[in-house]
């Protein structure tokens, strides 16, 4: 066994194992800020988000992230009183992370919308790390279009430069921004973000450890941390789903970078699909993603219909 090995096979000791029924009984007494519609638009494709979800599961995460970050930005306060020095708290930093199509798109997105509505925490920003993958034209001169995804596509130092900015209180980050239609960087396009009280980080490696002991994680920067757990023969079915339903939607749009898939039967759809997930997306969840997944302060796990059915909360 690998230290690594050792590691992730005691971390179930580090954590509070809490069923959704537990952790739904933290809900009372917790106003629902969401309508209906909000939560249509904020739900991606093929996830199952409704107003019970949000009220029995997101809510009560909402509310005690808020409360780790009004914390952290005391002890902050009282640290800099401490020191004599003025009050120079950054924003506090959540990650989120998980498989391709298990939901943490949509579960970022919704905790922008729910942190945004609690007192101390009203600017929420979101970034994705989609933004700092490498250009399509850098990833083909590299060898590694196939490998889109992986830990080597993306612009790790870029990313830590750009946490790091964050985490010391500049008063304007700018993050590139990715074109899911283009299935690329746009140049001279960016997401900006101005000294917020929240950062929410969400992709699929934020919590790869650093490629040696001599560099920075990107998770050495989050104040917390959210893995996104599943079956892989769900999350497989969830990808098939999607990929059916991008095919007869946005895989339409003459500008898509996917538009030639737009044509193909279900039949051949699933097939191209199941290609993609066995040789690029399913590799990437079993070598980088999931091992990282005891790197978390929290995980979320799903069942089968893509409701939270436990939570995992790491101890203080």
């Amino acid at each position: 066994m690998s230290p690594d090995d050792a590691v992730t096979t005691a971390s179930p000791h580090l954590y509070r194992e809490i069923t959704r029924a537990e952790w739904a009984r933290l809900a009372p007494g917790v106003s629902q800020p969401l309508s209906e519609t909000e939560v249509v638009q904020i739900r991606g494709l093929g996830d199952r988000l409704d107003l019970t979800e949000v009220r029995e599961v997101y809510l009560p995460l909402s509310r005690m992230l808020s409360l780790y970050a009004e914390n952290t930005k005391r002890l902050g306060a009282e640290t800099a009183s401490f020191l004599q020095e003025a009050d120079t708290t950054t924003p506090f930093v959540v990650g989120v992370a998980g498989s391709v199509a298990v939901g943490k798109s949509t579960i970022a997105r919704l905790l922008r919308e729910l942190m945004s509505r609690w007192p101390g925490t009203p600017r929420v920003e979101l970034v994705t790390t989609d933004g700092f993958l490498y250009p399509n034209a850098e990833l083909e001169r590299r060898g590694i279009m196939h490998r889109k995804g992986f830990p080597e596509s993306y612009d790790r130092r870029a990313l830590v430069e750009f946490l790091t900015e964050v985490k010391s209180g500049a008063t304007e980050v700018r993050a590139p921004f990715y074109s899911h239609l283009r299935y690329d960087i746009v140049p001279d396009t960016h997401v900006t973000v101005r000294r917020p009280d929240v950062v929410i980080v969400e992709g699929l490696n934020v919590l790869q450890p650093p490629p040696s002991p001599h560099e920075v994680a990107v998770s050495d920067l989050f104040d917390f941390s959210i893995y996104v757990d599943a079956d892989a023969e769900h999350i497989t079915s969830w990808f098939l789903n999607r990929f059916l339903a991008l095919k007869s939607g946005a895989f339409s749009n003459p500008n898509s970078y996917f538009r030639v898939y737009a044509d193909l039967t279900d039949e051949e759809a699933v097939e191209r699909a199941l290609g993609f997930w066995n040789e690029i997306n399913l590799p990437n969840l079993e070598e980088n993603v999931l091992p990282t997944k005891h790197r978390a302060t929290l995980v979320l796990r799903k069942a089968a219909d893509h409701t939270v059915e436990s939570v995992q909360l790491r101890k203080l």
